[in-house]
């Protein structure tokens, strides 16, 4: 079970567990999610989950924005669960997932 099964998981259950698994695998890893957060200019957001400090968060509509309107509808419609909703739970899981999958406030290879 990888991090994301594990933290996810045990929120809002496999489905977006292995839909947010998949994007990051699509994207590159994570190296390449974390740039495409600062292309948004969400940098100074996603740099707090990598960092020892406390979490900054994050929006639902700033999520929407680094990951596309486009993006956001298949994971919704892959997991069965409404844009919004999706946009919600992943506001609140994403940044205590990255800040996990980056203990000492590096970014893993890819």
């Amino acid at each position: 079970m990888g991090l994301f099964d594990g933290v996810m998981g045990g929120l809002v259950g496999a489905g977006i567990s292995t839909a947010v698994q998949g994007y990051i695998e699509k994207q590159g890893g994570l190296p390449a999610v974390v740039a495409k957060f600062e292309q948004q200019g969400m940098g100074g957001i996603v740099q707090s989950w990598i960092g020892t400090g406390s979490n900054h968060p994050i929006s639902a509509a700033q999520l929407e924005q680094v990951l596309g309107s486009d993006l956001v509808q298949q994971l919704a419609g892959k997991i069965g669960m409404g844009a919004p909703e999706l946009l919600q739970k992943l506001a609140q899981i994403l940044p205590e997932t990255i800040d996990k999958m980056t203990p000492h406030g590096v970014v893993p290879p890819a």
